[in-house]
């Protein structure tokens, strides 16, 4: 089966490119600030299923950068997967937990009530509706905390603090699932190949790592592990404002999962294969 990808350079993205039969498309040769030319490669592509690991993910900038988060995380996608629907390909998404308003302590269902909090998460939430309207096989993958061993993420800048730091005060009222790169490629290809045999899996999926942790309890578990000793004290988000407001409860309900064969996986083994990795690369 052939995959043809959106991004190459993203962390789910590089770990796409581990799958047999995907071609990646970088910036240079898909640009979503160009939607039009994005939805001419899914017209000319004889893959079997298209998957969008690009986006507009800079939370922050995104605040003074509006229009360009936008077209990339709303607009875009929306072309595509219209562009995927008139082809009858499968047009698999990956989404954020920050189309919720992180209200509340419990799991969000897939089906919750949306209100963003951020310019961010508008825009994600704007390029789920396009793609539910284009109508066509589709599955949106909802996850949160993403990390990896590339890239920009959580627990490489953790490590990298630890190395000339002995004390950090981390957010602990934010709460979520760390989600390997590795475990949400596997499931984009997964459902990728599920929607080629029934398209009336297409829907909105939840997928993130569990148990559901604290950003402080997750740095403890990163410095156990790397055998760092590293003080953590605990902070409420108030006292580390960003131009962005986060959600609080970023728990997500996995359990729709099972529906297309998935299950929610664990983050801890992947944490301690994503650490083995980093230690090599060091």
């Amino acid at each position: 089966m052939k995959y043809l990808v959106f991004g190459k350079t993203g962390q789910v993205a590089q770990a796409l490119q581990e799958f047999e039969g995907v071609t990646a498309l970088g910036r240079d040769q898909a640009d979503l600030m160009d939607p039009e030319h994005c939805a001419r490669r899914i017209q000319e592509t004889d893959a079997d299923a298209i998957i969008n690991a690009a986006a507009y993910t800079a939370v922050d900038a995104a605040e003074s950068d509006a229009a360009t988060a936008q077209m990339v995380n709303g607009t875009a996608p929306g072309l595509m997967a219209q562009a995927a629907a008139a082809r009858s390909l499968p047009f698999v998404h990956i989404s954020t937990d920050y189309v919720f308003d992180g209200s509340g302590t419990d799991p969000w269902p897939v089906n919750g009530p949306t209100g963003p909090l951020n310019t961010y998460g508008s825009s994600k939430l704007a390029g789920e509706k396009a793609i539910a309207t284009a109508n066509g096989p589709h599955a949106i993958l909802r996850t949160s905390w993403v990390f990896s061993a590339t890239g920009s993420n959580f627990v490489k800048t953790m490590r990298r603090l630890s190395q000339s730091r002995d004390a950090l005060t981390i957010v602990a009222d934010q709460i979520g699932g760390p989600s390997a790169a590795a475990d949400i490629a596997r499931a984009c290809v997964h459902m990728a190949r599920k929607l080629v045999e029934q398209p009336d899996l297409s829907g909105v999926y939840h997928f993130s790592g569990a148990p559901s942790v604290s950003w402080a309890d997750f740095a403890r578990r990163i410095f156990d592990l790397s055998n760092r000793q590293i003080t953590v004290t605990d902070i409420p988000t108030a006292q580390y404002p960003t131009p962005a407001k986060r959600p609080l409860n970023s728990r997500l309900d996995c359990t729709g999962l099972a529906r297309i064969g998935l299950q929610q996986p664990l983050w801890e083994p992947a944490l301690k294969t994503v650490l083995a990795q980093l230690e090599a690369q060091s």
